[in-house]
């Protein structure tokens, strides 16, 4: 019997490769009915967000036909939807793009102020860096949008995610080209993504070769002073500290915590401590987030009886922890196995009016999945759902591996099932959990092509290590014929990705090849 999938649009008759041995339907494009815009209904906006968003995830790459697959929306588009596409699309560069480039040429359409942000933070996420550069020159020509300083943080944040902080550096240097007259407040910005994402030492080269040009304040030291602690170098960050009061900066709170942080991280705890109690007598009160950075640092070392004692001084001072706080108590609690002092803490949390998030569920969720506590790890699902915490993929990934692994699969259907009357559709991520993990159990291999059929029918672009294991255990049994069913259905798919990928189930070596490169993009959906 073929397992049994959520509901009744994915249940599969008891042998699903029979049925479609005998009927394979031909090739159907699933916007086949949307034929001339008189034909297009008007759905909810939910609905056409789903639609294109589709569209635009079946025809990622820059030979697909995208602009004709668009078309049969172009009377329905409004500056909401193409907002919310965006969005929704945001790790689809280039296809993001040409929905942009087709929405704007359509008669009487123009596109927000907020729809181009959202563009340049796409590309640059995506790393479109060169589209992006001509995007904004046109911008500029066109006037169809003010280039801002804030469209400039978009790219000094993409650069340095990027790993490219010349590339950061120089964008700030082409503000002027812009219009743009480079203030401290952006100076700060391109520092802080760069200290951010750790290219510390390229901003300290900047700051020493800009800083002349710019009214220097304690937050522009502070952002340095926490990059140096970032990456540990203790020593260098003191020497701004000094150099900040050299300079007769003002030293305020925000200053004094980069400094504490920069000390901890490189294990001069003690020296932190020194400067904490230095801090009163300087004027400057500590916060929760000083206190914190102790917590964090004893939980780092092992250290819970110090964690916990400066976790009851601030409850003395009514200082409240944040949930991230909260969170790296309850993740060190769950690895030394005290998960009961773990759940402890999550309802003191509640009881004080600090929601937990996901990660403190899920540090919890963790143990249980590793100890193959089945039941408890049920129970933890239905209390996040008690307590107004959604279940994330992390959530639902680690519990259906957990019970494939052990080989629950009836309580596998069940959480599956709940995952989608929870309104909650699995990504590629966790189509692969069960994918992979019934691929290595005995008698499971059909079940397993049932998940990869239905991730197909959803247009989701499986990992190529997915489709090579499933290929080749199928191969290894002979079933020859089960693979070529998989081939025709991937063929037949609305996404030109999943065709294309269809040559690598019948092993196509250049099918392989042109796609491998692309692997990354679709891990991120």
């Amino acid at each position: 019997m073929a397992f049994r999938l959520l509901s009744s649009k994915y249940k599969f008759l008891p042998s699903f490769f029979n049925s479609l041995i005998q009927h394979k339907p031909h090739y159907c494009h699933r916007f086949q009915s949307f034929q001339t815009p008189q034909q297009v209904s008007a759905p909810l906006l939910p609905d056409l967000v789903n639609e294109i968003s589709r569209v635009l995830s079946d025809h990622r790459q820059p030979h697909h036909d995208l602009e004709h697959s668009l078309n049969p929306f172009s009377t329905q588009i409004s500056t909401d939807l193409v907002e919310q596409v965006l969005k929704r699309c945001s790790n689809l560069g280039i296809s993001a793009h040409r929905f942009f480039l087709w929405a704007k040429s359509i008669s009487g359409f123009q596109h927000t102020v907020q729809s181009f942000h959202i563009l340049v933070e796409i590309l640059g996420s995506c790393k479109q860096f060169a589209i992006l550069w001509d995007f904004l020159i046109e911008m500029r020509e066109s006037r169809s949008c003010e280039v801002t300083s804030e469209i400039f943080w978009l790219i000094f944040k993409a650069y340095s995610k990027a790993r490219l902080p010349e590339g950061a550096i120089r964008s700030f240097n082409r503000m002027d080209e812009f219009g743009i007259k480079p203030t401290t407040h952006d100076f700060d910005k391109l520092l802080y993504f760069l200290c951010k994402l750790k290219h510390v030492e390229q901003a300290q080269q900047f700051f020493d070769l800009a800083k002349s040009r710019f009214v220097l304040t304690a937050k522009t030291f502070s952002i340095l002073i926490s990059g140096w602690g970032e990456i540990g170098d203790s020593g260098k960050a003191s020497e701004l500290f000094h150099a900040m009061i050299e300079q007769g900066c003002p030293v305020d709170l925000l200053a004094y915590n980069s400094l504490l942080q920069a000390l901890c991280n490189g294990g001069q705890v003690d020296e932190a401590s020194k400067k904490f109690y230095d801090m009163v007598p300087k004027g400057v009160t500590p916060d929760a987030f000083t206190y914190s950075i102790f917590i964090r640092t004893y939980c780092d070392a092992n250290d819970m009886h110090s964690a916990f004692r400066v976790l009851n001084r601030m409850s003395r001072y009514d200082l409240l922890p944040n949930v991230f706080t909260y969170n790296c108590i309850i993740k060190r609690l769950c690895k030394n196995e005290k998960v009961e002092e773990a759940y402890e803490l999550l309802d003191e949390m509640i009881s004080r009016g600090v929601k937990p998030d996901t990660w403190s569920y899920n540090a919890i969720q963790a143990f249980h999945c590793d100890h193959s506590e089945v039941n408890r790890a049920l129970r933890l699902i239905s209390r996040m759902e008690k307590d107004n915490c959604p279940p994330d993929r992390h959530t639902y990934n680690m519990v259906l591996k957990l019970l494939v692994r052990i080989g629950r699969f009836d309580r596998a259907t069940e959480v599956w099932e709940k995952m989608w009357s929870n309104k909650f559709y699995p990504s590629v991520s966790t189509y692969s959990v069960m994918i992979h993990g019934l691929c290595k159990k005995k008698g499971k291999l059909e079940e397993a092509c049932n998940y990869f059929a239905t991730m197909i029918d959803e247009g989701i672009p499986p990992y190529l290590t997915t489709v090579k294991l499933l290929r080749d255990r199928l191969l290894g049994l002979g079933l020859l014929d089960h693979i070529e069913i998989l081939t025709d259905k991937m063929r037949q798919s609305s996404s030109c990705y999943i065709q294309e990928m269809a040559g690598i189930m019948i092993g196509h070596r250049a099918a392989h090849k042109s796609l491998s490169h692309d692997e990354m993009d679709i891990e991120s959906d």
